[in-house]
């Protein structure tokens, strides 16, 4: 059956479970540690790692829309393509362009609100249980990549404006993602709803806990380093992915 915009076989995201969660994180945090290595690291600044991520990020995500069906490694290469984009762009708001995190995060967020919103409007639904064409499909990734930014802001406030510190920041977050989950079983509160709130904070979350591997140790970090991180991190989200792969081969084999 052919849809106006794209044939699509089955959905092309992936589905919210908690591997999904654990994926998200390990995406989000990667995203963290790989946009430092790259702009502060390798020393290629925040409006040139911008624009380098940015253009990956268009090149992946043009893959994703022609794709007719889900492919998990190119999905998450999206999700992390979003999340190394949006933490140097968040870089270059806050202190490049000096916005700091407070304003530029109320601006993120209200670029990532008026999304939903004209995503809601357009296609009746923000659910992404129902990405079933084209501009959907544009709305979700577009609403990847604010709410990716925005959470790169948050977190970078709560690292070192707020007094918390890295762990600090990372554990309050924490906190705010399991009381998210625990309000799933509240009937009355709309679980797309909170769909989007658990995946902004996931995005601080991975922001400050990268920040948690990569600082020295005197800065209460763990000294990994954005190298080191990256590795590690990037090596359980391969191993995650292809997982994911083998199990769905496994029950397209059934």
């Amino acid at each position: 059956m052919k849809n106006t915009d794209i044939e699509i076989t089955g959905s092309k995201v992936a589905a919210v479970t908690f591997a999904f969660w654990v994926m998200k994180i390990a995406a989000t945090t990667l995203g963290e540690t790989a946009g430092d290595l790259l702009s502060m690291t390798l020393d290629l600044g925040y409006a040139l790692g911008s624009a380098v991520l940015v253009a990956a990020f268009f090149l992946l995500l043009a893959l994703q829309v022609s794709a007719r069906r889900f492919h998990p490694a190119l999905f998450w290469s999206v999700v992390l393509a979003t999340s190394t984009a949006g933490t140097t762009i968040s870089d270059l708001l806050d202190r490049t362009l000096g916005l700091g995190y407070a304003l530029g995060s109320t601006l993120l967020a209200t670029c990532l609100a008026l999304i939903l919103l004209a995503w809601r409007r357009s296609e009746g639904s923000i659910s992404v249980s129902r990405i079933d064409s084209r501009k959907a499909e544009i709305f979700y990734w577009s609403a990847v990549l604010f709410s990716n930014t925005l959470g790169t802001a948050l977190g970078d406030f709560l690292a070192d404006d707020s007094g918390l510190g890295f762990a600090g920041g990372a554990a309050l977050v924490g906190a705010l993602i399991l009381a998210t989950a625990l309000a799933t079983r509240i009937r009355s509160i709309s679980k797309v709803v909170l769909f989007w709130i658990a995946f902004v904070l996931t995005r601080p979350f991975g922001a400050t806990f990268g920040d948690v591997l990569t600082k020295p140790l005197e800065k209460g970090g763990l000294d990994f380093g954005t190298l080191g991180s990256s590795l590690i991190l990037f090596s359980i989200l391969a191993c995650l992915v292809t997982f994911s792969v083998l199990q769905r081969r496994a029950e397209t084999a059934r």
